[in-house]
Parts: C-alpha cells; structure tokens; sequence
C-alpha cells in the first residue's frame, strides 16, 4: 500500500466518522461528471462568476492598478472565466505575463492550447507542480502580482485551513500583490440545496463514481447498488455537506489494502464540504490571512463573488 490514494481510502475507511477526500473524485469520468454538473440550470456557480468577467473585468483591472501584471493561477481549470477576464483586460491595454499552474500536465496542456488558440497575443508562461513551490520560484520582476483562485474552490476547506491556505498564499506576495478569489455567498437555502443534489442525478453519480474508482485501482469489491448519495446545506453557518451512505450493513475488501472494512446501515462517508459566506465573513477571512479586501464584485443575481484581496 504505497500509493497516496490507497492510505487516503484506507485512512478515510478506518475512521469512525468515515470520509473520502473531494480531490479523488476527478479521475476522467469524474471530470466528464464535473462538465455535465456545471451545465446543470440548478448549477449557478460556474455561471455566476462567468458573468462576473464578461461585466466587471475593467472594473477588476481598475482596482487592481493596471500596468505590469504577472497574473497567476491556481488550478488550471477549463480556462472559460479565466480566457474571459484575461480578453477583457488585455483588450484594455494591460500588459499581462499569464502563469498558470496545475499538478496536471494534460490539464495545463489542454488549458495552454485553449488560450493560445483564443489569445495568441498573450504572453503564457504555463508551470506543473505544486502550486506553493512554483508560486515561490516565478521570477522577481517590476510587475504587480495577482492570484487567482476562482470557482470557489476556497469552500472545499473549513475555516481554519481555508485560513492558513490563504497564508501560504499571502507568505509568496509582495506587499501591494494581490489575490482575486472566487467565493460562493449566502443566499436562499433551497437554490444552494438544489445546486449541490440535483433531480437529474449528475452529482449523485460524481460521488458514487469515486467508489467505482477505488474499485478499479484499489481491487475493490464495493457493490456500488448497495450505496446512496445524500446532501444537506446548514443555512446557519453556510455549510453544505455531502455523503455517501450505506444502504444496508456490509463489509467492503480492497486488494491493494490487503484489508476489509466494515460498514453499518445508514452510516455516511463524507465526501465534500462547499462552504459559503456572508460579506463580513469574507472580510474577516482576508483579514486573518494577512490581507485586506479591497473590493467585491458580485454577479447580476447577487449569487456569487469574486474578491480583491491585497496583502498589507
């Protein structure tokens, strides 16, 4: 049992609260299942934030200070937001080197292409690894530094480690670089309940695909029939938790584990947490982490936003 994956399920199936890591759901049919959950009408977050680019990128670039611009990306992404705020600011005279960064290399292969193909003007310096090690390594220069970190990615985490990552970030800034992070707001409870359990059953089928890949690279026996999906949004501290959950009492063996692992009915495995927060919460969150929020630009439905936070 050498690889990370298998001490990851083994730990996650050992604990008496068991629970899967969110980053293993994106083996290829899982980043298939993803596409399919972003074009979901329930699915507002990837809409949200688009239309955020197409509306408010000057307004971004304005309050960023123009000039020089190293921006910087965590996570390569499909490149749709990211290729719209980098036409739109460009378009307006910036002067942009683009750094994206992924532990992918056919991500960020597939990410370079798109932009190239869309923006053959624009200087793309594309880096693969660990997004501190590379952020530490890119090049000092006169140019004002700006990170992305957009799709509200900072909600998979609880608030503590939400903080201490957005350390980690502000500790590879300058003073006066920035960081524009894409947050998922509070707002009625029935759209965010729906966006994360939808009737079709996309998302139910995202999780129940990460038992079918630890069969596949874990030797599992997992009878995926013998396993729901089930989702729950706490309005009271923003929180949505999804699990799966054990429809009757079995047990379950991994090969690669050489190990059984006992499940009782009813009992859930927790798979992701999708924060949101309030506008005094993302304020507090900069703060804690060394920043200070300059600016939040929200989308026409007020469901989403993307924040200027600068290191002070």
């Amino acid at each position: 049992m050498n690889s990370e994956f298998a001490i990851d399920v083994d730990k996650g199936f050992s604990d008496k609260k068991k629970y899967l890591s969110s980053k293993y759901f994106y083996d290829d049919k899982g980043s298939l299942l993803f596409q399919q959950i972003m074009e979901l009408p329930e699915y507002y977050l990837t809409r949200a934030e688009l239309n955020i680019f197409q509306a408010r990128s000057l307004d971004i670039l304005e309050k960023i200070g123009g000039g020089n611009l190293n921006i910087v990306e965590l996570g390569a992404g499909d490149g749709l937001k990211t290729i719209e705020f980098l036409r739109n600011i460009t378009s307006a005279k910036a002067d942009v080197t683009y750094y994206p960064i992924d532990i992918s290399e056919e991500a960020i292969n597939q990410l370079t292409d798109k932009v190239k193909t869309n923006l053959p003007e624009l200087n793309i310096e594309p880096l693969i690894g660990d997004y501190f090690k590379e952020l530490h390594d890119i090049p000092s220069s006169d140019a004002k530094m700006v990170v992305l970190f957009l799709g509200a990615n900072i909600g998979n985490y609880r608030r503590p480690v939400a903080i201490n990552l957005l350390k980690l970030i502000n500790d590879n800034l300058g003073k006066g670089d920035m960081l524009l992070i894409g947050i998922d707001i509070k707002k009625s409870p029935n759209l965010i309940a729906s966006a994360y359990n939808d009737k079709q059953g996309i998302t139910k089928a995202f999780n129940l695909n990460l038992l079918s890949r630890i069969n596949r690279e874990l030797g599992g026996n997992i009878n995926i029939d013998k396993f729901d999906f089930y989702s729950h949004y706490n309005p009271q501290i923003g929180d949505v938790e999804s699990h799966l959950v054990s429809l009757e009492k079995q047990e379950v063996y991994l090969e690669v584990c050489d190990k059984t692992y006992h499940f009782a009915k009813n009992e859930l495995i927790f798979t992701e947490l999708s924060k949101k927060y309030d506008r005094h919460e993302i304020e507090d969150l900069a703060t804690n982490a060394g920043f200070k929020c300059i600016a939040q630009f929200h989308d026409e439905n007020d469901y989403f936003a993307d924040c200027l936070f600068k290191k002070v």
